[in-house]
């Protein structure tokens, strides 16, 4: 049986897709809290009109969507432009998140999130808060002195032009690394939502692979932390053990209400509203 306190940690979560989900999406509408976040990934294999399709179809369905901004994919101002008034046209730019993105070398004039977010293009659009990204476990590429002060920069940029801030996390194996990351959050001066990101219920192959692809943990401390066996990698997991450990390390007189949870779906929108039902419900 799951704890109350910890059902309450997945009270408002959100979602991603990308945007060849819309027909997962829709047959997974019905369970789906009204109101829900919705995050629309930016892949290098999906163009312009796709991603904006899917995220006036997010909003179509009752939801909130939040599109994705992928700096370095970006190949000009005018393409950031030409998304950004896209998005607006139907209703969808008021929240946005931006990331790096995956590229090694940028295709275009952008290195950075932070360098989108000094543009100062965003608000014109009809953005009012923005997501950025937070890596409780690190970054491969990246130096933890430079994650933090990306982290800070970003924050003021986007305080200075008005904007809300959330940060949401790349999805982490560690409760008790993740909560003492929060606090080094708080800190560091952000005090911001913060979005816990967890993968939802996935094959166990899956998860390893996504987890060695971004360097989060090794397989061994990600089968202690997370409760399920290397013997059994045909099976799948779903993240209660991590979501219940976190809800304890949280403080809940100070960062629960600032802290919610939001769930990377891998496609399985469905499984994944279901899984967070159930949760939610102590089974």
């Amino acid at each position: 049986m799951v704890t109350a306190t910890g059902t309450q940690i997945v009270d408002d979560y959100s979602l991603e897709m990308t945007g060849k989900d819309v027909g997962k999406l829709r047959d997974a509408a019905h369970a789906i809290p009204s109101g829900t976040r919705i995050n629309v990934t930016f892949l290098g294999n999906e163009d312009l009109r796709m991603r904006v399709e899917a995220a006036e179809a997010v909003r179509e369905l009752g939801f909130v969507p939040v599109p994705h901004i992928s700096a370095r994919r970006l190949k000009s101002q005018t393409e950031l432009e030409d998304f950004l008034g896209e998005l607006q046209q139907v209703g969808a730019s008021e929240h946005v998140f931006v990331i790096g993105g995956d590229p090694r070398e940028p295709e275009g004039p952008y290195a950075d999130s932070l360098s989108v977010i000094d543009t100062g293009l965003l608000p014109n659009f009809g953005v009012t808060e923005v997501g950025i990204a937070g890596y409780p476990e690190g970054h491969p590429d990246i130096a933890t002195s430079d994650l933090w002060s990306h982290l800070e920069a970003k924050t003021q940029s986007l305080k200075d032009q008005g904007l809300e801030r959330v940060v949401l996390t790349q999805f982490a194996f560690d409760a008790d690394r993740v909560s003492e990351w929060v606090k080094e959050t708080r800190e560091h001066g952000i005090e911001s939502l913060v979005r816990i990101g967890t993968p939802g219920p996935a094959g166990i192959k899956r998860l390893l692979g996504y987890a060695g692809r971004f360097g989060v943990g090794t397989s061994a401390s990600i089968v202690k932390k997370y409760g399920f066996s290397l013997t059994n990698l045909l099976g799948t997991a779903g993240p209660g053990k991590f979501l219940t450990e976190l809800a304890d390390d949280i403080d809940p007189g100070s960062t629960r209400d600032d802290v919610k949870v939001h769930f990377y779906t891998f496609g399985g929108l469905l499984n994944t509203a279901q899984w967070v039902s159930d949760f939610s419900a102590g089974r």
